[in-house]
């Protein structure tokens, strides 16, 4: 059965293991043998290039389009499905983005918590600068 979680959010808060947990819990259920969650990391390398962090830009209606897109996972998928995506200054190391899905079996699971994450990524206004380490810097997704 299909849920969608009203934890589901964009926020500047941390994303600390309190986060994951709550959006874990909000997709568990007793039918769900398996839970699947992805972590985005902020890591210190992109495309051969140092990174020093990254500063995340949300649109006001990022909540609401991230809420959709879960949603539609959910929806598409009859599965139960929840994510939080952190925006602001991250530092290398921070989590960006929680996403969980779960599911009778592990491979409904990952499907569904990868189709999540792509969805979110492609859809969800929300902006990424990089800061590279030997100074300069570049937006990703505009």
């Amino acid at each position: 059965m299909a849920a969608v979680s009203d934890v589901s959010r964009v926020t500047t808060d941390v994303l600390d293991a309190g986060v994951v947990q709550e959006v874990e819990d909000a997709v568990s259920a007793p039918e769900c043998g398996a839970v699947v969650t992805f972590r985005g990391v902020v890591r210190d390398v992109d495309d051969g290039r140092g990174v020093s962090g990254l500063d995340y830009e949300a649109h006001p209606d990022a909540t609401a389009v991230l809420r959709e897109c879960v949603a539609g996972v959910a929806a598409e998928t009859g599965l139960r499905v929840a994510a939080v995506h952190r925006y602001g200054e991250l530092a290398v190391g921070d989590v960006a983005l929680v996403a969980s899905a779960s599911a009778g079996h592990r491979r409904e699971a990952f499907d569904a918590c990868t189709l999540l994450v792509e969805r979110i990524k492609a859809q969800t206004p929300i902006w990424k600068r990089q800061h590279f380490a030997e100074g300069s810097s570049e937006w990703v997704g505009l």
